[in-house]
Formats: structure tokens, sequence, C-alpha cells
């Protein structure tokens, strides 16, 4: 077979997917809206219906799973077995026999040997069932909170979960989680590995512009299915304890416009702007000038483009920055089973345990939430999660132009991602975990807009902790807070980041002026400029190999 590379499969009729297994030349899925079971070919998107005198039987599936003959699936609570008869390109499926009732609606389901692995979000639970009798035998605990569909790939037993956005390999006696792998789609439903390749399958909804001719406003705004299968490439780095998966070359451009709303007469200033920095998931390949040349500088470590003025007035036309070339990655770090965790350096208390940037600290709102926060919390990742899930519990998102202090914030009960940031620093740095500030942007998430503008329309930022041992490691500061559901309290992006997220300055501010005598403009960037923000992907890429593997 040649190489497709990063190729996107698109079902032709299909309006959701649930589940993929592979199946000689092709790759097979249910479409539980219609009943379908699928027969598709990666080359061509070829799409074919293998089950067009039986497909009430499968409407509704919750999951399904093939063995030999066995087509085994979930409706509700009832596990059921067809048995497929196939001749001339179709499968005649047999009427199902009910094999089992459970406790609760059931999704996911593989069988593997003897056993029947099933899942289901309304316990949060994977039920291990022997087959001969139907016992369960052991009931281990999802390790995410979403709908979760199961397959058993290359002898190893894997999870997807549709809200986490994310693959786990379990280890199959005792359901621990092995490996965790974020996906560069939302919503995966199923996943197979297929001539030496993962496939992920999606479903879900995506926004469009929509012409109606005979509306008085022809552009409008609607949604519409979307199902695709994608490949996945992962790397699993075992010295840093995380995995990467699909990449992308990505085109950054940041450009400031000199626009100041009131008149203004500096002179010899230094405007400085922090370039992408190079981490663990992400690499800046080249960077060069926009608009005007600059010097590059570092400055704790992190490179800068300092541009040089010898006067900036009112009335002048400029515009200066900076057009950079990365690598950027999705990355999901591990949690040890029994992590040991060292007492933090005491240059990191000095840094980052202050209220160095109006963190309230000192207010005994703030005091009383750090205690409150913990209660209960032993080890470390423990109160990580404790603290990001007491904030999420008592804010609700509203983005403002303004950040106010995290005790105004948590009062007020709402907040912008700055302000959720503003508060998880406070708390972590009183229970004495060091943080800080993190990211700046967020590429839209259209991996398939290759070659084709993508415009930020607001910066973003979370934060990072400090894990002695391990060195810093992402939270998202409001992303994985479902404001329409707020009892669900995914953590994709708990110690993960997706391909989309870029960080730029880390551990430095992002921009500044400096003026000779060290003092500050009155009026603040903002007021100064107006920044333009451009995204472009050019290519989807594999993460690198671990090193001497």
């Amino acid at each position: 077979m040649p190489d497709t590379g990063f190729r996107t499969l698109r079902p032709h009729a299909l309006r959701s997917l649930r589940g993929l297994v592979p199946w000689h030349d092709r790759l097979l899925t249910v479409d539980p809206r219609s009943g379908y079971l699928a027969s598709l070919d990666p080359l061509s998107d070829d799409t074919r219906i293998l089950n067009p005198e039986t497909t009430h039987y499968l409407q509704d599936v919750g999951g399904w799973s093939l063995e030999g003959d066995a087509l085994w699936f979930t409706d509700r609570e009832q596990v059921y077995v067809s048995y497929v008869h196939r001749e001339a390109g179709r499968w005649q499926l047999a009427e199902p026999v009910l094999t089992l009732t459970l406790d609760d609606q059931a999704e996911g389901i593989v069988k593997w040997g003897e056993w029947l692995y099933i899942s289901s979000q309304g316990r949060g639970c994977i039920w291990v069932i022997r087959v001969t009798d139907g016992k369960v035998v052991q009931t281990w605990q999802t390790p995410g909170v979403g709908i979760s569909q199961l397959a058993v790939l290359e002898k190893k037993l894997w999870l997807c979960d549709n809200i986490e956005q994310t693959l786990y390999q379990l280890n199959w006696q005792t359901g621990r989680v092995e490996l965790a792998v974020l996906t560069p789609y939302e919503s995966p439903v199923g996943l197979a590995y297929w001539r030496g390749r993962y496939y992920v399958a999606y479903a879900g909804e995506e926004p469009y512009i929509r012409d109606e001719p005979n509306a008085s406003q022809s552009l409008q705004l609607g949604f519409r299915d979307r199902v695709l299968v994608h490949p996945l490439s992962f790397q699993y780095y075992p010295e840093g304890q995380y995995t990467l998966s699909n990449g992308y070359v990505l085109e950054l451009s940041y450009v400031e416009e000199w626009c100041p709303l009131e008149a203004v007469d500096l002179a010899q200033v230094e405007w400085r702007i922090a370039l992408p920095a190079t981490t663990q998931r992400q690499r800046l390949r080249r960077v060069e000038p926009v608009g005007l040349p600059f010097t590059l500088e570092q400055e704790a470590g992190q490179p800068v483009a300092v541009f040089r003025f010898d006067r900036l007035t009112q009335r002048q036309g400029l515009i200066f920055g900076w057009r950079a070339e990365l690598e950027v990655f999705s990355i999901k770090y591990q949690i040890p089973e029994h992590p040991e965790v060292p007492p933090l350096e005491p240059e990191l208390q000095q840094q980052y345990l202050v209220d160095d940037d109006e963190l309230s600290m000192d207010e005994p709102i703030i005091r009383a939430a750090a205690r409150e926060a913990v209660a209960g919390a032993e080890t470390f990742p423990e109160k990580l999660l404790a603290i990001r899930n007491y904030v999420y519990d008592r804010l609700r998102y509203h983005m403002k132009s303004t950040i106010d202090p995290p005790h105004i914030a948590l009062k007020r009960g709402t907040g912008s991602c700055g302000e959720y940031v503003g508060i998880m620093l406070a708390l972590l740095r009183l229970n004495g975990i060091a943080c800080r500030t993190a990211g700046r942007y967020k590429c839209p998430k259209n991996p398939e807009l290759l070659g084709v503008p993508l415009l930020p329309q607001f910066n973003h930022v979370w934060l990072e902790v400090y894990w002695p041992g391990r060195g810093w490691l992402p939270i998202e500061s409001n992303t994985d807070h479902l404001l329409e559901r707020p009892w669900l309290q995914p953590q994709r992006f708990f110690l993960g980041l997706a391909w989309y997220h870029l960080e730029l300055g880390r551990g430095i501010r992002f921009e500044r002026l400096r003026l000779p005598d060290g003092s500050r403009p009155e009026l603040g960037l903002g007021d100064l400029a107006i920044n333009h923000i451009r995204c472009i992907l050019h290519e989807e890429i594999a993460p690198p190999s671990p090193p001497d593997t």
C-alpha cells in the first residue's frame, strides 16, 4: 500500500460514527443513527454499506466489537451478539441474541479471549465480565469523564474518551493507565491499528457559514455533522514521562501597528517582544523580522526580539514584529502511580511562592480558599487537581478586557482565563507549590485548513506548576471547564497541552517597553499599538523518536 501520510478519510453519507475495526484492506465502522455497518477505504474514501437489509439491528448502539463471525454490541443496559454471514460483499446479520443485562447504560465493548470489557459513562466504570457465565469479575474506574470506546490493538487494551480528547492504554489485568495520548481533533469515538498505523475515528458537529438565498441576511451560521478518520502518530518519552502526538509545522506572525490613542512623544525607546519558546512540545525552527529589523537577545534563557527607536510620536506610520516557523505537538504527562516529590529548591521558593503580581495572597477570602481547596488531598498531583477543581466549582467563564485581583474575581464568581489563572496561582503558592503564568495565544483549531491564514481573536493564558524532580508542567486555566455540563471536570489539559497551544516567552514577560531612565510610558501597550496575529499551518508531522531508540 502506498504511504498516505496524514491523509484524512472522510466517509460518504455517514452522520455519526461509533468504533473502528480493521478488516483486510479496509476499515469498518458503525453509524448508530442509520444502523449502517460501513466499510471504508482509507485511500479513496470509498464507503460501502455491508448490512443493507439489517440496519435496524445496529441503530442507537452504544459500542460494538467484532471477533470472527460474532458481532457484539451494547444497546442501553443490554449486551447482544449477532452472527455474521458474509456473501458477495454483503454481511447478513442474524437476529441479535440478548446475552447480558447490566446495572446501567453501557457504551464501549470489546471481546478479548474469554473476557468482555464494557464501559459505562453513567457508572464511570469498566466492567470485566467472564463470557462463559456473564459474571462481573472486576470493576475499574474509567480514566476520563466522557463516553468511551474500547479496542484491543497489538495485544494492548485501549480506551478512547470523546470528551477528554484522549486515548488511554490500560493494563488489561488491573485497568491502570499505562499511557495517555491527546488526539489532534476533538471527539474521538473509535480507534484501530491497520497496516502499521493507528487510526482514530471522530464524530461531532462543526459550525459553518450557510448561504440561504431566501433570507434577508443570506449568510447565516449553521451547524453540520462532522465525521472523519485520521491517522494518529505518537511517541512516549520515558525519561520525561510524557507522550507527544500529531504535530504541525506552523507559521506564527506577531506584528504591532503603531497607533497611539493620544498624543505621545517618546525618545530612545526599546520595544521588547518575546519569541516562541523551545520546550518539550514546541521547537522554534527560525524567525525573521516583519516591517523593521530587530536585535535578538536572551532574557532568562528565552529569545527576545528587541526593536529600537530614536523617537516615537503620534503621527508616524509603523509596523514591526516577527514571523516564526515552529514545530508544535500535543503533549500529555504521565502521573506515576506512587509519586515521590522531593522538597522544593530554596531559590524557587523565593521566586515562585510569593505575591509578586497582585495575587491577593493576604486577603482572608483567598487564604481560606487555599485551605479549603486541598482538604482531603494528600499527594502532590491530588493537590494540583483539587485546587483546579475548586476554582472550577466557584467560577463561571466571562471574558473581560481587564483582569481583577483574585479576591475580587473569586467573590464575584466569574472570570476570564487570566482571572482563573490568578486565583489558581494564589491558591497553589499558599500551599507551597511553585507556579507561574504561561502561554499567550492559541492557534484556531482547524488542522484541516493547511496553508490558510488563521486569525486568533484574543489571547489566552494558562499556568505551569513546578513538580520538583520533573520540572515545569502545564495546567490549562479554563478550557476544561465545561459550562454546559459543570459536573463533568475533564483532565484533557491537566498536565497536558494540545498542538494549538502556543508558548511565547516562557517564564518572562511577553512584551514591554523600556525608556532610557527606566520608567514606563503613561499609556499602556494596548493604547499605543494594535497587535496583529496570524497562524498558518504548513504540514502535519510525526513526533521525533526518543533518544536511543
